[in-house]
């Protein structure tokens, strides 16, 4: 299958880098172009992938196509290569913010099959979240190939369209967030005398580890506290300064916040 990407922005770039480290896809099956020559040569030699001189020639060449461009020049860029999205071979997956299914089918024509996607970075090393919604034109094999793309790179969840701002906030911005608490944890640990690579390294570490016992378990995150936390303990006595200072509240607020502007723009 040939996956072709219209814009090679970084998260195109994470996609890419994470099909390749995942041996989900191989250098030659992937084509980019993108609006800065520069940029997409240098993204070629970089991965080995195939860089072509227009989007028409990407759609072309393509079993599947990824639109990775910005917002603002999404409609000219589907104007452009419409008349090369045949129904009948193609599928479109749209990795743009706020361009609803609805839209991408006026654009692009109502008898394609689309998938909307929304990606955090986290694909770059195959540890990814994808939300995914698609038309009633993508079905079966084509459909299960297309989510695949993302499912080879991380993990996917089926959510209405309604729900892309939440689920932004939770899973694309959510990692800046968990940086801020991992950077918070060093600094704690630099507080009382270890060195900044050794307390982020501590860090880092219990973050991920902690976060693939969630996964891994059917207890609720709450339940886990449980197991961690003696009673009377020095967890206990960190957990309720914690939420004295608001800890809670304020993860909260942050993410209300994160929506509210998403849902703003």
């Amino acid at each position: 299958m040939k996956i072709g990407f219209i814009g090679v922005g970084g998260m195109a770039q994470a996609i890419i880098t994470g099909l390749l480290k995942q041996n989900k896809s191989v250098p030659s099956e992937i084509l980019i172009h993108s609006a800065h020559a520069s940029t997409y040569e240098q993204v070629a030699k970089k991965t080995g992938v195939t860089a072509k001189n227009s989007n028409s020639e990407v759609v072309k060449d393509s079993d599947v196509v990824v639109l990775a461009v910005t917002p603002n020049v999404a409609t000219p860029v589907i104007q452009e290569i419409r008349d090369q999205l045949d129904p009948k071979k193609k599928t479109l997956i749209s990795i743009v913010a706020g361009l609803t299914l609805e839209r991408l089918a006026e654009l692009a024509g109502y008898d394609l099959a689309i998938l909307r996607t929304l990606p955090n970075l986290n694909v770059a090393i195959g540890a990814g979240m994808t939300a995914v919604h698609a038309n009633e034109n993508l079905t079966g094999k084509a459909k299960e190939e297309a989510i695949g793309l993302f499912d080879a790179v991380g993990s996917t969840v089926t959510l209405p369209e309604a729900d892309f701002a939440t689920f932004s906030a939770l899973a694309g911005s959510s990692p800046a967030y968990v940086y801020f608490f991992i950077d918070s944890l060093s600094r704690a640990g630099v507080k009382h005398g270890l060195t900044k690579k050794a307390a982020t390294k501590i860090a880092a570490q219990a973050v991920m580890g902690s976060a693939e016992m969630v996964l891994n378990s059917d207890e609720n995150p709450f339940g886990l506290i449980d197991q961690v936390s003696s009673p009377g303990g020095s967890t206990v006595a960190g957990l309720l300064a914690m939420e004295e200072a608001g800890f809670m509240t304020s993860v909260i607020k942050g993410i209300d916040a994160t929506i509210e502007r998403n849902n703003a723009e």
